[in-house]
This record gives structure tokens, sequence and C-alpha cells, in this order.
């Protein structure tokens, strides 16, 4: 059953205490954001709020229960809780539950930006990008050495690059140009 329009708003005015808060349909239920980060989600006619570790205890001692679903035949428990039913009455009663569910929110993107590759700099770029191109400077030089050899044994100058078979030289534009 999808979430009714006037539910959304509801919700949306509940945790108005995080800031302002948008809402984006996703699998059959709703996700709330505030600040950038997912702070809620709506499911199955529930509303779950964002924990981490430092949060989780006292949405289990309110009597909040995870947010879990069936995935690849054994249960997934997320970091989603529900909130005391009490704090569903109203945006104050609801304040303290969507502050603690941006706090977990804001700290999970904070450890995953730091936990992300650093952007490198230019110096770094181009040491790596001219320890890219050493391998292939030497496999330019051992094909050049290569083709001179080959080119001695055919009797050809070593100074002359060796034709490639069934390639014609071509006379050039000159050449060309002088033609009638």
């Amino acid at each position: 059953m999808s979430i009714r329009d006037e539910d959304i708003a509801w919700y949306r005015e509940l945790l108005a205490a995080a800031g302002a808060v948008s809402a984006r349909r996703m699998f059959g239920g709703v996700g709330f954001y505030a600040d950038g980060v997912m702070i809620a989600l709506e499911a199955f006619g529930n509303l779950y709020l964002k924990t981490d570790d430092a949060t989780r205890a006292r949405f289990k001692a309110a009597g909040g229960r995870p947010f879990v679903y069936e995935g690849k035949g054994k249960p997934i428990t997320m970091s989603y809780w529900t909130t005391p039913e009490d704090a569903l009455d109203s945006a104050d009663a609801m304040r303290p539950w969507a502050l603690l569910a941006l706090q977990a929110a804001s700290a999970a993107r904070k450890a995953a930006v730091s936990a992300s590759p650093k952007k490198i700099s230019a110096k770094k770029r181009a040491e790596n990008k001219s320890a890219v191109k050493k391998p292939a400077m030497k496999k330019a030089a051992i094909k050049k050495a290569a083709s001179e050899k080959r080119a001695v044994q055919q009797g050809a100058s070593a100074k002359a690059p060796a034709q490639k078979p069934g390639r014609k030289k071509s006379a050039g534009k000159k050449a060309a140009a002088s033609r009638p």
C-alpha cells in the first residue's frame, strides 16, 4: 500500500525540528531528508528514524523497534528505528527524536566522507602519470630496437625504419602536387 500525500505532509511537519524536511518516494515507502541527509523513512505504515551506535540505545529504551526487511532469504536489520508512540502525536513530542536522527545521519555522512579517497594534488598526479608512462616508453624502445634489427637482417639501413608488409611508401604531398 502506498503512503498518502496527507501522511507525508504530517510526517514532514513532525520532523520539522530537524530543519527543512523534504520527502522522496522510494521502494513503496518514503525517505525524509533534512540538511542533505536521510533522517527517516516510512515503510509498511511505520515511521523509522535514523540511529547510530550513540543514539540507538535511547530508541530501544523508549520501546522502539528496528526496521527489518527480508533480503536474500534472511532478515536484514537497518539503522532506522521507530519512536515511542506518543512522539507521533505532535512536533513537540517528536523534537528530541528528530534531532537524534539528524545527529546520527550527519555523523554517518561525515564518516562516509572521511573514508572516501582523498583528492590527489597536481604534483602527485604528475608523478603518477610519469610512472605510468615509463613502461610504455620501455615498450616503444623495445619495438624500435626490434624494428632496427629486422631492417639490418633484411639488408636495409639501420637508420631507416622498416616498412610494414603490404603498405606502399607514400610519395608525399610534394610528389603528388608536381604530377601533371
